[in-house]
């Protein structure tokens, strides 16, 4: 099998998870050595786990997290081709790819049409096909 699997939800959330658990162990070790008393039982089993709670967290965070993302289906991606409403000016959605090749998706609220730029958002832009104009320099 050639292709990889995008789709393994144990990998996709990793990081979050060990960083997760990471404060759980910390919460239940504090809430047991600070409601236990002076039990010397109870002392060496929350302080481990308090401890291997901190270890968790440093870990969690210091995690590199590999996405494997597909760029067939980032290639692909579009957004919903659908009206905006009017709320006193026309509305526009731009989307800008954030890894190669850079492309710029913008949709025109008021027709409901879908643009592609190459490269990032531009300066200004007018629909093509209702001749509104969305947006000219930063914004307005």
């Amino acid at each position: 099998m050639d292709e990889e699997d995008y789709s393994n939800p144990r990998q996709n959330h990793m990081k979050l998870n060990i960083v997760f658990s990471g404060w759980l162990c910390i919460l239940f070790g504090s809430l047991l050595m600070f409601t236990s008393g002076a039990s010397t039982l109870v002392l060496s089993l929350a302080a481990p786990v308090a401890v291997l709670g901190l270890v968790l967290l440093i870990i969690g965070l210091l995690y590199k997290d590999e996405e494997k993302i597909d760029p067939k289906i980032i290639a692909e991606w579009e957004p919903d081709h659908s009206k905006m409403p009017d709320s006193g000016r026309v509305m526009y959605r731009v989307d800008t790819t954030l890894i190669e090749p850079i492309r710029t998706s913008i949709l025109c609220g008021k027709c409901a049409n879908l643009f592609w730029e190459e490269g990032t958002k531009p300066k200004s832009f007018t629909c093509p096909k209702c001749l509104v104009l969305l947006w000219h320099e930063e914004e307005e």
